[in-house]
């Protein structure tokens, strides 16, 4: 690391090695699995449901992100921390052929969903995704799979629903861009999905920040 740019960062928590992607997921080598957060499937269609006129295709744009990653990383199994789905509006037919004609490209794929709040909301995806759908905390060895950040778990709590995004500023500007946010006991991911908008951190004593930006990730010195 040591602040030289590069696509991905190797860390370790609770004793595995583990890589934040540039591409705003965890890739865990041991066990061949991507770690991805608030994906939110269905935003732009709940959106246009209420008629606000947002642009169509994040749900494209959020599986071809999933296809460049699994282009990248040898993958045996996806684990969505949370917020899979935004709304009911994610069940429309467009949205679960979509998702339908994606799974069928990937079909020996295992995917697992830790439930967050808004899939409490949305109601667990189409069957014949073939999803497993599992509450927080979801532990494996030391990592516990969680929504959200302060949910009590035996393991280091790898979570999502915070969006985090970091200011980082340049002279009289600046920009906010997504970013890792891992401390002692728990680590926040980066919003993964298009159209999710973010919510601005500043670390805390022991925390660490990873920023990305144009497919790279790098970490901000711990005194600013």
């Amino acid at each position: 690391m040591n602040g030289r740019r590069q696509d991905h960062c190797v860390v370790e928590l609770a004793g595995e090695s583990v890589w934040l992607l540039a591409q705003k997921a965890i890739y865990w080598p041991a066990r061949k699995m991507l770690i991805i957060a608030d994906i939110h499937f269905g935003k732009a269609a709940a959106f246009r449901a209420l008629g606000v006129p947002v642009p169509r295709g994040t749900t494209t744009q959020n599986l071809l992100a999933l296809d460049a990653l699994l282009a990248a990383y040898p993958c045996d199994e996806i684990i969505f921390l949370g917020d899979f789905l935004h709304a009911r509006a994610a069940h429309a037919p467009a949205t679960v052929a979509a998702m339908l004609a994606w799974r069928a490209r990937h079909p020996r794929l295992r995917l697992t969903v830790v439930r967050g709040n808004h899939d409490w909301h949305a109601g667990d995806p189409a069957a014949a995704l073939g999803i497993r759908m599992a509450d927080e905390p979801h532990t494996l060895d030391g990592l516990s799979f969680c929504h959200h950040p302060d949910t009590v778990a035996p393991g280091h709590v790898l979570a999502g629903h915070v969006h985090p995004v970091f200011h980082l500023r340049a002279g009289r500007g600046g920009v906010r861009l997504p970013c890792f946010l891992l401390g002692a006991s728990r680590s926040i991911l980066p919003s993964f999905g298009a159209f999710t908008g973010g919510h601005a951190v500043q670390p805390a004593s022991g925390e660490r920040v990873y920023v990305t930006a144009d497919a790279v990730i790098f970490v901000i010195p711990s005194n600013g």
